[in-house]
């Protein structure tokens, strides 16, 4: 897949995100479900916020891989945090693979604090 990002004149430039996305004609869209900090086996990889945000990220990562594509093939992300989390943490621990200096992508950082339900 080659995705185009742009930053256009006049608009702020950013690490963190691209204005403007151009998937070319014919290519494949991929959808991929929500993915959390938990390994292969479901168990949640640590109470801390961080590893887990790390971990959901690699899990992106190998959803990607089964479709043929990567994180540059993203043209957007959506993270959702509970909102008793750390949120610095959280992001802290997926920035740098998100979001690089030099680095053209469409990464609106989306941050939405308590969207989650919790069980009864």
């Amino acid at each position: 897949m080659s995705v185009t990002f742009l930053q256009p004149d006049g608009l702020v430039r950013s690490p963190a995100f691209s204005h403007v996305a151009v998937v070319p004609p014919g290519s494949a869209t991929v959808y991929l479900g929500g993915q959390n900090g938990v390994d292969a086996t479901g168990a949640l990889v640590s109470p801390e916020v961080g590893p887990q945000a790390a971990r959901a990220l690699d899990n992106a990562k190998v959803a990607l891989a089964a479709a043929g594509a990567t994180l540059d093939d993203v043209v957007q992300w959506f993270v959702l945090i509970d909102a008793s989390a750390d949120v610095g943490a959280a992001y802290g621990a997926i920035a740098p693979q998100l979001a690089r200096e030099g680095r053209r992508r469409s990464r609106p950082g989306h941050v939405s604090r308590g969207s989650g339900c919790r069980g009864r």
